[in-house]
């Protein structure tokens, strides 16, 4: 069985490589083309952190175990490995990190978003948050879109991220959304920190956390206003208090990449790509690392 840390994992992993074998995923997933059950998720109570279990099968076999704490400080607050198997025999074949194919495949699936939902002509993006999904998402959506103008606001580390990547650090969320083409929500957030009184018609909003069902990271102006694209409905409804709370999905974003549901409808609407994350993301980052690895992609 092959172990690969973080460093191999980098070392084999590339944006370019991974955007469209997440695109591939997601429409393998809403063509049931792939098994995939909701993730099981259990508390750690008297830790504040969660455990979660997501296995999957779609061509590659496996399951990642991942931890969620957020009140992490100096640590990350998402850590875990993921095992494969050989689909035909059922062997374990290779123990892998988590961590960072969770922190790329999740900026990797809402570059796909991006590309199949935002207008093409975009030139301000901001970013809500600082930390590793800033920084990821900074550059998966370089990778499919060219901004003129980047921003950036977090509660604490706004400047220090703006001098590390050369972009704009705002005084406010509120200042960074005004006038963006595109959006991206990535931080710990319980409570509401996008409004919908700040966004201008016709951006692309890619959110990614709260993903528990009493969490909010999007007021109720911006669900209402916005049409609604996800990776699952049935994990959606489930995991997502923000999307509990909108109740309408338009279509899964494997749908539009297969062209079976609509995207982008109007150049002047809204989109919302609500990000949860799936175990065919996983599955499908750890074999691509997997393949590189052993030389099985030559």
């Amino acid at each position: 069985m092959k172990i690969l840390d973080e460093a191999a994992v980098r070392s084999f992993l590339s944006m370019e490589e991974l955007i469209p074998a997440m695109a591939s995923a997601l429409s393998d997933l809403s063509n049931n083309k792939a098994v995939q059950p909701v993730r099981t998720i259990i508390p750690v109570a008297d830790h504040k952190g969660f455990l979660g279990v997501m296995p999957a099968y779609n061509k590659a076999l496996g399951a990642k175990l991942v931890t969620f704490y957020p009140e992490n400080q100096g640590i990350h607050t998402h850590n875990g490995v993921i095992l494969l198997f050989r689909p035909e025999t059922g062997e374990p074949i290779a123990l892998m990190d988590g961590r960072l194919i969770t922190e790329m495949r999740t900026a990797a699936v809402s570059a796909v978003a991006t590309d199949h939902l935002a207008n093409k002509e975009t030139r301000t993006l901001a970013i809500i948050g600082s930390g590793v999904q800033a920084r990821s998402h900074l550059e998966a959506l370089r990778t499919v879109r060219s901004f003129a103008d980047v921003r950036v606001w977090s509660p604490r580390n706004s400047h220090r991220f703006a001098d590390e990547h050369g972009i704009t650090a705002c005084s406010s969320a509120e200042e960074a959304v005004t006038g963006a083409d595109v959006v991206v929500v990535a931080t710990g957030a319980q409570q509401p920190v996008l409004f919908g009184r700040w966004l201008k018609s016709g951006t692309h909003i890619n959110a990614i956390g709260a993903n528990r069902p009493t969490w909010r990271e999007l007021d109720d102006d911006v669900m209402n206003m916005s049409r609604i694209f996800v990776e699952s409905r049935e994990s959606a409804m489930i995991e997502s208090g923000d999307l509990i709370a909108a109740g309408e999905i338009a279509a899964e974003i494997g749908e539009v990449i297969a062209g079976t549901a609509k995207g982008r409808q109007k150049r002047d609407e809204i989109t919302l790509f609500k990000s949860l994350g799936t175990a065919v993301e996983d599955i499908a980052a750890a074999d691509l690392v997997y393949r590189k690895a052993t030389g099985l992609d030559r």
